[in-house]
């Protein structure tokens, strides 16, 4: 006796197959296939060993639109000018190495996609501002890491070493989680029109990154930080114009961080 259940579903596998064999498959269409166009990447370049002055380059690239500008950058250092220079290590935006002013606005060059930009119009690629200008899209990042490390951007705590880890609530944790994600790009101090004006001032970045700590319940150096940042180029110098901010990659609430600096200092606690 033959098993009804079977016969029909070797049935439905025939129909099935069948119908696969007569279908008309429609060829992918050329809108549907990527196209790469070409696109103008204005770069201003600068060495000091051919020219006093920076100037502005033009390159013609091929992209796509899913391309980032790092990419552009890329194609014109290998195939086309190698004496271009600029930092990059990571491309995926961990590293921080790559930050630029991209149409006038501080990115990194591995974050920042054609597809966002107006590829119709050149797009600009400088250097960022504030720092010395060492070659094309390269600043000495001397004076950036020097006010960082006057914050003392490490744990300090008292009494003998623990014999065990030095625990926190969630909620301790996230007092200052947001202000961990800083990876030292620059963008948002090189953004901001007061370090611009005055080599001096600390920066956005260095008092994130004493923010980190000042806030951490496991830290015992707050009133050391405060008192640097309570100088006259440590916070009072932040004019809130939301620069640093909008340029952060990572998002951090920079402005909102430096406020809780100055509220610290205000009321002589934490």
């Amino acid at each position: 006796m033959t098993n009804t259940t079977e016969t029909s579903f070797e049935a439905n596998i025939d129909a099935l197959a069948a119908a696969n064999a007569t279908a008309d498959v429609e060829p992918a269409t050329p809108e549907a296939i990527p196209q790469a166009f070409p696109i103008t990447v204005r770069v201003r370049r600068f060495d000091p060993d051919v020219a006093e002055e920076p100037y502005w380059q033009d390159f013609q690239v091929d992209v796509f639109s899913t391309d980032r500008v790092l990419d552009a950058l890329h194609t014109i250092k290998w195939d086309q000018d190698g004496t271009l220079s600029f930092r990059r290590s990571c491309a995926h935006g961990v590293c921080g190495s790559d930050a630029m002013r991209i149409n006038g606005l501080n990115r990194l060059a591995c974050k920042t996609l054609i597809k966002d930009l107006n590829s119709k119009e050149p797009i600009t690629v400088e250097a960022i501002k504030g720092l010395p200008l060492e070659k094309d899209l390269i600043v000495n990042m001397d004076p950036f890491f020097a006010a960082y490390r006057e914050i003392m951007p490490f744990l300090i705590t008292n009494g003998h070493e623990p014999t065990k880890e030095r625990l926190q609530t969630q909620e301790e944790r996230a007092r200052f989680d947001d202000s961990t994600k800083c990876i030292l790009c620059a963008a948002c101090t090189t953004s901001c029109p007061v370090f611009w004006n005055d080599g001096q001032y600390f920066g956005p970045a260095a008092i994130v990154g004493a923010h980190r700590f000042i806030f951490d319940s496991r830290d015992t150096g707050a009133s050391t930080r405060l008192e640097i940042l309570n100088s006259k180029e440590g916070v009072w110098r932040c004019r809130t114009t939301f620069n640093c901010t909008e340029a952060c990659p990572r998002g951090i609430q920079i402005t909102h961080a430096i406020a809780e600096v100055k509220q610290a200092l205000i009321r002589g606690k934490i």
